[in-house]
């Protein structure tokens, strides 16, 4: 596939997708995105890949590949370059690795240019209560709020007193994007 502009100007943002369990509802991300007139690419971990979501369904859904793996030299890039990134959901071990310049897999990578390039950059951490108190945790969410990336919640999706989980709030990343 070539690289491709967004369709009639539409801005172009990157999903990038970790391996969580909420990750199986990610489509809810991406249509809450094309109704608010993005165009959506999704980069997936390599871990993601492995059955954390319907690969199939979300690429029906953007009508391009999922990116995992880097391209090779002379390749046609299959996305343009993005006008926003989102990472949802967002591991301890994207956050901790991207706070700290690793850029191990195209996700990571695609995280650490973004950053670089000042293209603005929302993020909904699926990370567990006992995680998001690590040291290395807290300082990464410094690091990374001092380069300009803004979080929404942590979602650490354990059962609330009556049983059921909270909802993934996926909205939230959108409108972290327009600043709300």
């Amino acid at each position: 596939m070539s690289e491709q502009a967004g369709s009639a100007g539409k801005p172009f943002l990157y999903v990038v997708v970790c391996a969580a369990g909420v990750a199986a509802d990610v489509g809810e991300l991406i249509t809450a995105a094309q109704e608010r007139d993005w165009e959506v690419g999704v980069i997936a971990t390599p871990v993601a890949m492995g059955g954390f979501f319907d690969t199939a369904a979300v690429e029906a859904r953007t009508g391009r590949p999922i990116r995992s793996a880097w391209r090779r030299p002379g390749d046609p890039r299959p996305f343009p370059p993005p006008d926003a990134v989102v990472v949802a959901p967002a591991t301890f071990n994207t956050v901790n690795k991207w706070a700290a310049g690793m850029a191990d897999t195209l996700a990571l990578a695609t995280l650490c240019e973004a950053c670089g390039l000042g293209v603005p950059v929302a993020v909904l951490p699926c990370v567990a209560n006992a995680l998001t108190a690590h040291p290395a945790y807290r300082e990464s969410l410094i690091r990374l709020r001092g380069m300009g990336v803004r979080f929404g919640e942590p979602y650490a999706g354990e059962a609330g007193e009556d049983g059921g989980r909270p909802a993934f709030a996926w909205e939230r990343a959108l409108d972290l994007l327009d600043g709300r």
